[in-house]
C-alpha cells in the first residue's frame, strides 16, 4: 500500500511546491498526459454530500452559513466536470441531515451499492467536535467527530460536559472499511477546536468546553460494524493508528486551526470547499492528488492570511500500489477549465452556475459581463451576457457574434470569462467591530460614510475587507497568545483583518483618541487599502487570460527563482526552472520569506508574436504601493512596452537602480498587468507624479501618495476598458455604461505573494 501521511502533508503544504520540487509550470502542466493514463472505463461513481447551517437553538449549537453552499459546489462539480449522474449524488442538508439521516444514507446508497473499481465520494460540512477517546490513540485523548444537526451538546456546556451522539471518526473509518472500492475521497470542511465568532467569519467547530464523550448509541454501532467487519477490537486500534480506512482523507484545516464559514459577496461557503472546487473547475489537465491538495492548500493559506487566521488543509491516505498517486476523486475530469456551467436552456435564455469564479472578482460578475460558449475542444462558438447573478447562480442571455450564433444549446456547456465589467466607483467595505458602544459605532459609521467609496457596514452580513474597532484588554491578550508583534495600546482605534486576529499595521493612533478623529488620520490608509482593492479586482483570475506570458520573481544576480505566475491557458510550453530558492525560508502560508535588504528582481517572457505594454505594481503589508515598471519617466509609452517573443529583466543590467525588500513586515505582493493595448493615460498620470516627485528624469520606481495611486489605478482601469471597447466595434453586443470592461483575451492580470521577515 502507498501512504501520503498527514504528517508529510504538512511538510509538503508548509514549503508548498518547493518540498515537491515542482514549479507553478509543473504543477500546472504535468498533468496534461495523466487523464490519458487514467482513460481506462470505471464503474458506477456515488457521492453522499452533507451539509448543516441551521442547527436548532435547542441543540446548544451555533447556526453556520455556508454548508449548504459547500454542498452545491460539489454537487455541480461531480455531475458538470466529472460525469456523476445527478441521481448518484445524494445531498443530505439541515433537518435531513440528523445522525440517522447520514449513518443509513451512507450504509445504503455507498456501502451497499458500491462494486470494486467504483469511485465514492463523501463530504462534510458543518460543526465538529472533539470526544473522549478511551484508547488515546492521540496524545490528548481526543477524537475529533461529525455534528449532525440533531447532535445535541450536554444540558449545562461549555462549563458541564457529558454524553453526545456525535458521529466519531473511528466510526468513519469503520464505515470507509466497509466500502467495497478502493476509490474513495472523504472530505471534512470543519474543525474541533475554537468555535464560535471571530470579526467576520464564523469557525466551524462546537465551543470549547468540558469534556464530552461519545453516546452508548455511538460505542454499540461501533461495535456492530467490528462484528460485520470480522474485525478485533485491537486490530480495529492497530490499523486505525496506521492510516485511514482506504483511500483518501482531506481535512480543510488541522487538528488545532480554524475551519472558516466566509462571507463572499453576497453568499457564504466553507473557504477550504470554495477554494478546492473553484480551483478544479480551473484547471487544463488532470494532475495527482498530491500536488493538487497542495495548491489549494497555499491558496487557502494565502486566503487565510488576508483575514487574518491559520487554515492548512492536511491530507491523509491509504492506497493500492496499482494506483499509488492517483487524480482528485479517482477520476480524470473533463480538461476544458471553466468559469461557469450552463443547467438549463429555455431558447436563448439560460441559467448557469458559476463555481469557478475567483472570490476576488466576484463583485465583476454584477453588470453585464461576457461569457465565451466553448464546444468539447474549447474553442469560442459563440457568447453569453450575464443578466444577473445571486451567489453562484445566474441568468443569462445568448448573444449573436460576427461569427454567428450558437446552435443547440445543451445543459452542461462550459462557459469561459471573456470581458469582466468592473463598477465605475468600486467600494472598500468596513466592517464595525460589535464591542463598540451604540454611539461610538454609530459615530465611526457617519465619519466613514462621508469619505467618497468607503462603505461602513454590520458584520456578519456580508463580506468585508476590514473592521474598523478599539483595541481593548480581552482582544490584546488574544493577539498576544497568538504572538502579534507590535500591538497598541488599549483605548486605540484602528484596523483589522477580518478574523480580528490580525491588525493592520501603522493604522493604530493613541489611546483616547476620539473615533472621529481616528478615522479622518485613517483617510489616507483608507484609499489605499481601496486602490489595492481596485487592482486585485483587475487582477481577478489570473487564470482566464489567454495571453502567454511568463513572470518570475528572482534573487538577483542570480538564477535563484522565488515564484513565478502565469496565465495557465495561454501557456503552452515546458517548465524548464527550478523551485523556490534553497536559500530562502518559506512561511507558514506557503510564501518566500525575504529579510529586508534582499535584492530582487522581475523577468518577463512575451511569448506572443506582438508587443505587450507592461505595469508592475508592488502592494506592501500597509496597503502602500510603489509603481516597479514602467519606470523611464521621460519617455514615451512605448516605455512600458515588451517586444513580442522577448525577455526583459527589472532593473535592466544598465540601471541605476535596485529593487531591495525594505519594511513594513509582513505579506506584500506584486501585481503584474500585461495588454495587448497601450496603457497611455496611466502612464500620463505617472509621469505627472514622478514630475512633482522631482524624478522626471531618472530611471527609477516610485512611491505614490494614496489620492495619487487611487487616480493611477482609475487610470489605468479607462485604458483597459478603451482596448475592450475598441475591440468590441462591429459585434452585436455593447458594454453598459457606469463599468469599464477588461477583455481577458487582451490582458494578462497575475500576482506573487511574498513575506518581508527582519534580517
Amino acid at each position: 500500500m502507498s501512504y501520503i501521511k498527514r504528517r508529510q502533508f504538512l511538510q509538503f503544504s508548509a514549503s508548498t511546491l518547493a518540498t515537491l520540487g515542482l514549479s507553478q509550470l509543473d504543477i500546472m502542466q504535468q498533468g496534461h498526459n495523466l487523464g490519458k493514463v487514467l482513460a481506462q472505463k470505471t464503474g458506477r461513481k456515488l457521492a453522499l454530500l452533507v451539509g448543516i447551517n441551521q442547527y436548532p437553538q435547542s441543540t446548544g449549537l451555533k447556526p453556520l452559513s455556508g454548508c449548504v453552499t459547500d454542498v452545491r459546489l460539489q454537487q455541480k462539480l461531480l455531475i458538470h466536470r466529472f460525469g456523476f449522474k445527478a441521481e448518484d449524488v445524494i445531498t443530505l442538508t439541515n433537518q435531513q441531515a440528523t445522525r440517522e439521516g447520514i449513518l443509513s444514507k451512507f450504509e445504503q446508497h455507498l456501502i451497499n451499492q458500491a462494486r470494486p473499481g467504483d469511485v465514492v465520494v463523501f463530504h462534510f460540512s458543518g460543526h465538529g467536535s472533539r470526544l473522549y477517546d478511551r484508547d488515546g490513540d492521540a496524545p490528548d485523548g481526543l477524537n475529533s467527530a461529525l455534528v449532525p444537526v440533531d447532535g445535541r451538546l450536554p444540558e449545562g456546556y461549555p462549563f458541564q460536559g457529558g454524553f453526545v451522539n456525535h458521529i466519531m471518526g473511528h466510526t468513519l473509518f469503520l464505515l470507509m472499511s466497509a466500502l467495497k472500492t478502493e476509490n474513495v475521497t472523504v472530505v471534512l470542511d470543519c474543525c474541533h477546536s475554537g468555535g464560535g465568532k471571530r470579526g467576520n467569519l464564523r469557525v466551524r467547530a462546537v465551543d470549547d468546553g468540558e469534556l464530552l464523550k461519545p453516546s452508548l448509541e455511538e460505542l454499540l454501532y461501533q461495535g456492530q460494524w467490528l462484528d460485520k467487519l470480522g474485525m478485533s477490537r485491537q486490530e480495529f486500534i492497530q490499523k486505525r493508528r496506521q492510516t485511514v480506512a482506504k483511500g483518501v482523507v482531506i481535512a480543510s484545516a488541522r487538528r488545532e486551526q480554524l475551519a472558516a464559514d466566509l462571507p463572499f459577496g453576497d453568499f457564504h461557503a466553507g473557504a477550504f470547499t470554495y477554494l478546492l472546487t473553484q480551483y478544479i473547475w480551473q484547471q487544463i489537465g488532470n494532475e495527482p492528488i498530491n500536488r493538487a491538495i497542495a495548491n489549494v492548500g497555499r491558496s487557502t493559506k494565502i486566503l487565510a492570511s488576508r483575514e487574518g487566521y491559520y487554515q492548512d488543509p492536511e491530507i491523509e491516505s491509504n492506497l493500492n500500489s496499482q494506483n499509488p498517486n492517483p487524480p482528485l476523486y479517482f477520476f480524470p475530469f473533463q480538461a476544458i477549465p471553466a468559469e461557469a456551467v450552463i443547467t438549463q436552456v429555455n431558447n436563448n435564455q439560460v441559467q448557469l452556475w458559476l463555481g469557478g469564479i475567483d472570490s476576488q472578482s466576484l463583485e465583476a460578475f454584477t453588470n453585464n459581463p461576457l461569457f465565451s460558449v466553448v464546444d468539447n475542444q474549447g474553442n469560442e462558438v459563440g457568447w453569453l451576457k450575464l443578466d444577473s447573478r445571486q451567489g453562484l447562480e445566474g441568468k443569462g442571455t445568448l448573444v449573436n457574434t460576427r461569427n454567428g450564433s450558437v446552435k443547440n444549446l445543451q445543459p452542461g456547456t462550459l462557459l469561459q470569462e471573456r470581458i469582466r465589467s468592473i463598477p465605475n466607483n468600486p467600494t472598500l467595505k468596513i466592517g464595525i467591530d460589535e464591542s463598540l458602544n451604540q454611539k461610538t459605532a454609530q459615530q465611526a459609521i457617519q465619519s466613514m460614510q462621508a469619505i467618497k467609496r468607503i462603505e461602513p457596514t454590520a458584520l456578519g452580513k456580508q463580506e468585508v475587507q476590514y473592521i474598523f474597532g478599539q483595541m481593548t484588554a480581552n482582544t490584546l491578550q488574544q493577539l498576544q497568545k497568538l504572538k502579534i508583534s507590535n500591538l497598541p495600546k488599549v483605548g486605540s482605534f484602528g484596523l483589522f483583518l477580518p478574523s480580528q486576529d490580525q491588525i493592520i499595521p501603522q493604522s493604530f493612533g493613541e489611546a483616547g483618541e476620539s473615533v472621529t478623529n481616528a478615522v479622518k488620520r485613517l483617510q489616507p490608509k483608507l484609499q489605499s487599502l481601496l486602490a489595492a482593492r481596485v487592482v486585485k479586482q483587475i487582477l481577478g483570475n489570473t487564470n482566464s487570460s489567454r495571453l502567454n506570458v511568463t513572470v518570475s520573481m528572482n534573487i538577483a544576480d542570480s538564477n535563484e527563482l522565488l515564484a513565478e505566475t502565469f496565465p495557465v491557458r495561454g501557456n503552452t510550453k515546458k517548465s524548464t526552472f527550478s523551485t523556490s530558492a534553497a536559500s530562502v525560508k518559506i512561511s507558514e502560508f506557503g510564501l518566500s520569506q525575504l529579510p529586508i535588504g534582499t535584492k530582487i528582481a522581475f523577468k518577463i517572457q512575451n511569448n506572443e508574436s506582438q508587443s505587450l505594454y507592461l505595469s508592475i505594481l508592488v502592494i506592501d503589508a500597509e496597503g502602500t504601493m510603489t509603481v516597479i515598471f514602467p519606470n523611464n519617466w521621460s519617455a514615451s509609452e512605448n516605455a512600458a512596452l515588451v517586444e513580442a517573443n522577448q525577455t526583459q529583466l527589472i532593473p535592466q543590467i544598465d540601471d541605476e537602480f535596485v529593487l531591495t525588500v525594505s519594511e513594513p513586515l509582513g505579506v506584500s505582493e506584486a501585481l503584474i498587468i500585461a495588454s495587448t493595448s497601450p496603457l497611455r493615460t496611466s502612464l500620463q498620470a505617472l509621469q505627472k507624479i514622478a514630475s512633482l516627485a522631482g524624478a522626471s528624469n531618472t530611471r527609477q520606481p516610485i512611491s505614490t501618495k494614496p489620492d495619487q495611486i487611487l487616480d493611477v489605478t482609475n487610470k489605468l482601469l479607462d485604458d483597459l476598458d478603451t482596448g475592450t471597447r475598441n475591440a468590441l466595434r462591429g459585434q452585436e453586443v455593447t458594454l453598459p455604461s457606469g463599468v469599464r470592461g477588461i477583455d481577458t483575451q487582451k490582458l494578462a492580470a497575475m500576482a506573487i505573494a511574498f513575506e518581508v521577515v527582519p534580517s
